[in-house]
């Protein structure tokens, strides 16, 4: 069963490292993204975002450090969740509808970090 816990943690902890990937490497486009949701200092804050998220998707990808990388994923959900995807203030049934995939994703990423930090450490598999 170990075997299936490393493949969760690779799609895991990989697809926080895309989403940073994507932070970096789009960031022009994402700052735009974010000061049209009304977020201060947006490209500040796409990098920011970005660094949280690529410290919390390596920390869970090779099994190491993983309160730290649990916090630095919470601090990256909570406020984007509530900033970004705030279905509740949209009108447009459509655009309202897709906020709250997007929200209702982000908790259950939530929800799945903080249950890592019940697995006691050290992880099996762990790459360092």
């Amino acid at each position: 069963m170990e075997i299936f816990f490393l493949f969760g943690r690779i799609i895991f902890g990989g697809y926080f490292l895309m989403n940073a990937y994507n932070h970096f490497g789009r960031h022009r486009m994402m700052s735009q993204y974010a000061a049209s949701k009304g977020v201060f200092m947006p490209g500040v804050a796409v990098f920011v975002s970005g660094l949280l998220i690529l410290i919390g998707g390596t920390g869970i990808l090779f099994g190491i450090y993983i309160p730290i990388a649990v916090a630095c994923l919470v601090i990256f959900l909570l406020p984007v969740s509530l900033k970004m995807h705030a279905f509740w203030n949209i009108p447009d049934p459509m655009s309202k509808m897709l906020e709250m995939v997007n929200f209702t994703k982000n908790m259950a990423l939530l929800g799945a970090c903080l249950m890592l930090l019940q697995i006691p450490t050290p992880w099996m598999y762990r790459l360092f």
